[in-house]
């Protein structure tokens, strides 16, 4: 073969579906198998430029514009069943952010990982699969897509935003509702981690899991804390509202189960930082491993 022109070497590896010399020089799997070269083309390379700054701010828009779809259903929930009295069910109402959690997952969790909520990302990172400078940014920009959510609630719907909120229930006392909130939470984040830990956070099945566990939830555990799960969800409503009443059931409960979700993950699953967990934390614009060597 290699006594053939440079042409004809190139007819023949086309023909015989070979790498010709200039795939091998600027692509270094172009000699591997079909897998080898989707892999590199499909996960490695459009990793290649998730560190880089200038892509900062498209995870930042995923991260608001999933936050706000988010709260735009599940504040939009009690709002519009204030302003339409007997049109929403409880079950409809606490099932419909899962679905949008669900959907949002699948359409942006490649971009960056679809956390829409504090407590995750500081999971994340809390589990070297998210880098810490980046937390600040996700956190500020969920808590702006949350309030921007329930402000164009209150302006279209034409009822306060308090009514989207989160509050204990009539004759339960913050204590209760940061219980609940805490418990709710934990199960929450351990479902969240234990999915990335197969980098399915991005996927279908991580949209499977983390959805239905939020509808799940919410069937059984919003009568009495609202089952928030997420302190931006709660955040946005009260901010237009003007209403911090019990704000800190729906700050402390979500992070402290949280943080013992991540606990938990730690026994379960070992230290984090893998490929895999980096990969559902950050999405797919390139991962950055604190452990390249571990799965």
């Amino acid at each position: 073969m290699w006594g053939m022109r440079r042409r004809d070497r190139h007819q023949y590896r086309r023909s015989h579906d070979l790498p010709d010399e200039e795939s091998r020089m600027t692509d270094p799997y172009a000699d591997g198998s079909a897998i080898d070269r989707w892999f590199h083309s499909d996960v490695i390379q459009p990793m290649d430029d998730f560190n880089n700054p200038r892509q900062e701010w498209r995870r930042l828009i995923s991260e608001a514009f999933g936050t706000f779809l988010l709260v735009l259903v599940a504040a939009g929930g009690g709002m519009m069943g204030q302003a339409f009295p007997d049109t929403i069910s409880r079950q409809a109402a606490v099932v419909a952010p899962g679905l949008m959690v669900m959907a949002v997952i699948l359409f942006m969790g490649k971009v960056s990982g679809a956390h829409l909520n504090p407590v995750v990302s500081i999971a994340f990172a809390l589990r070297r699969d998210f880098p810490w400078w980046r937390v600040p940014g996700y956190i500020i920009v969920q808590l702006l897509g949350a309030s921007l959510a329930a402000l164009f609630l209150q302006s279209v719907v034409n009822v306060s935003a308090t009514y989207g909120s989160n509050y204990p229930a009539s004759g339960y006392s913050n204590g209760s509702a940061f219980w609940m909130e805490f418990v709710l939470t934990l199960g929450l984040v351990s479902v969240i981690l234990g999915t990335a830990s197969g980098a399915q956070n991005d996927g279908i099945i991580g949209a499977l899991g983390v959805g239905g566990y939020i509808a799940l939830a919410g069937l059984w555990g919003s009568p009495i804390s609202g089952t928030s799960m997420n302190p931006a969800r709660t955040f946005g409503p009260d901010l237009v509202g003007a209403d911090f009443a019990s704000y800190w059931v729906y700050l402390g409960g979500p992070l402290a189960g949280a943080a013992v979700a991540t606990a938990f993950g730690f026994v379960l699953r070992g230290q984090g930082g893998g490929r895999a967990g980096s990969a559902a934390g950050q999405g797919a614009l390139d991962t950055k491993e604190a452990e390249p060597t571990r799965a």
